[in-house]
């Protein structure tokens, strides 16, 4: 297992400058820095390995498939998923989202069906959805939050109805930190015979996710997000209903047979992977897991709980500022407002002073006018910040708001 300090020292970007100060990073709801062993992954596949997957017969090519199924393999592990091809590989969370709203909907979505989201999703959980329900003319029903940002059986009840075929819910949010119970929805959908998708790009590095546990249908994550390269997203989805959803996108890999006059689909999981994936990316998403599993979930949660809570308690002491979001089950994030500050003149004086936290809408539009306001600040934690980094930002936090009050 790794020491937290060690832990640092894996990530090159930490040692450099950010307009003349060390650089905190702040920002990890938004993507993660990389550690030294998925920057190697990268480097040695382009100097030493490069071959497209699933095509040749040479050994760059055979060598790289067994290498690229491997993490398919992995993938599978570490998530728990029951067989290997239930492990979809996507360009991120968002592709899956549209995977998952175009073959679902061709599949199980007819006029006047109902899909239902909550206030708080990402809009990549929440467009795909409605561009599907406008093609379909289904319609999308919202499931409402609380004001502490906490999501209700006993109103997810209230709106279900027998035109329910689809709940799409996030895992974590990534502008509240709620952790949404997901083994009891789950329960909930099966009871009711509603699909069940989970957003769990939020989730899958602060949190261990079991889908067999989970009992979900599916889940979507990004690599980025978990140490991991841009470009790589996992879509997992059980068996059955994989098999029964048509393909995506047409083209090379995802074809059994081509003629003029019929295409026939390959198998799970390749029906939904059409032409070169992005090899090397995929190949060093593996060395993130690695990187993950070695320092251990349990560890990860604990230092980040301790992160958020000293940040909560530090940033409580601030006059005028309101959380948006105070669910009893959060993880290591933190969205807030300052009264009579823009977020945004918040930020750029934060970054002047090295410190990179995300200030917007955080791609939650809907979520902001249930709080009645437009933008917020968030800090979210990853494994590699520290109590003396949190210390360092409330300290400037307070020298900016000295130049905007």
């Amino acid at each position: 297992m790794m020491i937290f300090d060690e832990v640092i020292k894996q990530f090159p970007q930490l040692q450099t400058m950010m307009n003349h100060h060390p650089l905190v990073y702040l920002d990890n709801g938004a993507t993660t820095l990389k550690p030294l062993s998925v920057i190697q992954s990268l480097t040695d596949y382009y100097s030493f390995s490069v071959a497209n997957v699933h095509r040749g017969i040479h050994s760059l090519s055979e060598n790289g498939t067994i290498a690229y199924e491997n993490v398919r393999k992995a993938v599978a592990e570490f998530i728990n998923a029951e067989h290997d091809h239930e492990i979809i590989f996507t360009k991120g969370t968002t592709d899956s989202f549209n995977l998952l709203a175009h073959s679902l909907g061709e599949s199980v979505i007819g006029a006047g069906d109902e899909i239902i989201i909550s206030t708080m999703e990402h809009h990549s959980n929440f467009v795909p959805w409605q561009m599907m329900a406008l093609q379909k003319g289904a319609k999308i029903i919202e499931l409402p939050i609380s004001d502490e940002g906490e999501i209700s059986l006993e109103v997810l009840q209230k709106i279900i109805t027998p035109k329910t075929k689809i709940l799409s819910l996030c895992h974590v949010s990534n502008t509240l930190g709620t952790i949404n119970p997901i083994k009891e929805v789950a329960k909930f959908c099966r009871q009711h015979q509603i699909i069940f998708c989970v957003d769990a790009a939020q989730s899958i590095a602060h949190l261990p996710v079991d889908v067999r546990d989970l009992d979900c249908d599916f889940l979507a994550f990004s690599a980025h997000k978990l140490y991991g390269p841009n470009g790589v997203g996992i879509l997992y989805g059980k068996e059955d209903l994989l098999n029964r959803m048509p393909p995506y996108q047409g083209g090379g890999a995802m074809i059994s047979k081509v003629s003029f006059e019929q295409t026939t689909y390959n198998n799970l999981p390749f029906k939904f992977e059409a032409g070169t994936p992005v090899i090397a990316e995929v190949l060093a998403f593996k060395a993130s897991l690695k990187f993950v599993q070695n320092i251990g979930y349990e560890n990860i949660v604990n230092h980040e709980q301790e992160l958020m809570k000293y940040a909560h308690a530090k940033l409580s002491e601030v006059p005028g500022l309101t959380f948006i979001g105070r669910a009893k089950n959060k993880a290591s994030v933190i969205s807030f407002v300052i009264k009579d500050i823009h977020p945004h003149d918040l930020g750029t004086l934060l970054n002047q002073q090295g410190i990179a936290i995300r200030t917007g809408h955080h791609c939650t539009q809907a979520l902001m006018q249930r709080f009645n306001i437009d933008f917020a600040c968030r800090i979210s934690f990853g494994v590699y910040n520290t109590i003396e980094e949190i210390d360092y930002f409330i300290k400037a936090l307070h020298k900016s708001l000295s130049f905007l009050k």
